[in-house]
């Protein structure tokens, strides 16, 4: 059954939010209320809106500035923005800044809806790809910031436009393009990866391009190169930035002509590839430096998306965990249900260098030294060697982001107070006073509920 697609309206007006749930619900909207601007944003990370709509008068953080704090993290999530004080510069103001629509009280329900279902279809066509489909069904997450980047890829999965992937290693570039690849019209086509760093460059052209028999020492038969073997499909390379300068005037050329010359041939081969590309390197720098072209850049370099590290989606440690714990268990049939709790604490608290990669790697190293059916705490530890917390003390984070690390150790519990109280080294009663000063509902995070 297709996901219900799902509304959050924010006004302090009780019984606004009361007519505006029954109206939506009774049109097939799953719908979150908020009764302040502070209670949204508290609450957006965990509800993932497919839509808003907010009051523009209120109390405290009123619906502009609840607008441009939600564009800041989520520039594609439309807003519409209700008001009893509504006028022409209003609407045009509010517009102009990139607001969806703009609709008085009292609001005639018909024209309601007929926004509500246009923002809809606009921002993500049939409505928010599903947790669960196909396409991104390797991408193990319920992080706010994954599901933004894996939204942006969906949308431009069904254009032709080239991609080019930001991210650290190991935060799962490669399994991003594959989405991209699965969501898009050329999904029945070949993808293929090459990570551009691992091969020699007096290798790299005969790999990507191809070469003829001759044509140098050791070309004992014609090669086909990867542009070929993606022909109508998916190019991926990988640490783009690793490329060395010769190689990318030669590729620029292909992406221009769309066509290629074998290494030792005379005649052009035509091919139809969509090019997706990564790097870990700051390619302004190698740009700066001279080591990297500003014209193959731009090339790219199209539509960007930025995968975060692990260490900013915290609440996904868990998830992934216990995700590879069961797939690695299988894999060494080895009987292993999970962690213990402070085993998993130690996980969530780790700095995570080598990100997700670096976190399978571990579980597979416990799963295979366990003798126990819960992997421990000491196992876990030896295995990180270590290495101790980069979680901010609570003192630390709460000058800067407060509001956003109560949200994450909620996300990270499923709403479970007194477990995210002992990660925040705080008693129950400090830290419900700290929930209720940022408008946080424990409830939105347990499983089920939202």
């Amino acid at each position: 059954m297709a996901e219900k697609r799902r509304i959050l309206i924010v006004d302090d007006d009780p019984s606004l939010l009361r007519l505006l749930t029954i109206r939506l619900h009774a049109a097939g909207y799953d719908v979150n209320a908020a009764e302040s601007g502070e209670q949204a944003l508290a609450a957006l990370e965990v509800v993932l809106p497919d839509l808003i709509i907010t009051d523009l008068r209120m109390d405290g953080m009123d619906g502009m500035t609840l607008f441009d704090n939600v564009r800041k993290d989520h520039p594609l999530l439309p807003v519409i923005i209700l008001t009893a004080h509504g006028s022409i510069p209003d609407a045009v103001a509010a517009t102009s800044r990139g607001v969806y629509g703009f609709l008085t009280k009292p609001f005639d329900s018909a024209n309601l809806l007929e926004q509500v279902e246009r923002a809809m279809s606009i921002s993500f066509g049939a409505g928010r790809p599903a947790a669960d489909a196909e396409w991104r069904s390797h991408i193990v997450t319920r992080s706010a910031i994954m599901e933004d980047v894996l939204n942006r890829a969906y949308l431009v999965a069904g254009s032709e436009a080239s991609v080019f992937i930001r991210g650290d290693s190991g935060t799962g570039k490669e399994l991003l393009a594959q989405a991209i690849h699965k969501a898009g019209p050329r999904h029945d086509k070949p993808f293929v990866a090459v990570n551009c760093g691992a091969i020699p460059e007096t290798l790299l052209e005969s790999e990507l391009f191809g070469h003829r028999k001759g044509s140098f020492t050791g070309a004992t038969h014609d090669h086909q190169g990867l542009f070929q073997s993606a022909d109508g499909g998916t190019l991926f390379l990988d640490e783009i930035g690793d490329m060395p300068l010769a190689l990318q005037v030669k590729l620029l050329r292909v992406i221009q002509e769309r066509q290629i010359r074998p290494v030792g041939s005379t005649q052009a081969i035509p091919v139809d590839v969509r090019i997706i590309s990564a790097t870990h390197r700051n390619l302004d720098e190698e740009m700066e430096e001279g080591r990297f072209r500003e014209d193959l850049y731009y090339r790219l370099n199209v539509v960007t998306l930025e995968l975060p590290p692990l260490a900013e989606r915290r609440e996904d440690i868990p998830l992934l965990a216990l995700h590879f714990l069961h797939d690695l268990a299988t894999k060494y049939r080895k009987k292993i249900t999970g962690f213990a709790p402070d085993a998993m604490e130690r996980l969530i608290s780790a700095p995570w260098p080598g990100n997700v990669r670096q976190l399978y790697n571990l579980v597979e190293q416990t799963v295979i030294l366990s003798t126990t059916p819960v992997v421990s705490d000491a196992l876990v530890d030896k295995a990180l060697r270590d290495k101790r917390s980069n979680l901010m003390a609570f003192a630390d984070a709460r000058k800067h982001f407060e509001r956003d690390y109560l949200v994450q150790l909620l996300r990270i519990t499923e709403g479970n107070v007194t477990h995210a109280a002992r990660l925040a080294k705080r008693n129950r009663t400090e830290f419900y006073k700290l929930l209720n000063r940022h408008h946080i509902e424990p409830s939105l995070f347990k499983s089920g509920d939202h």
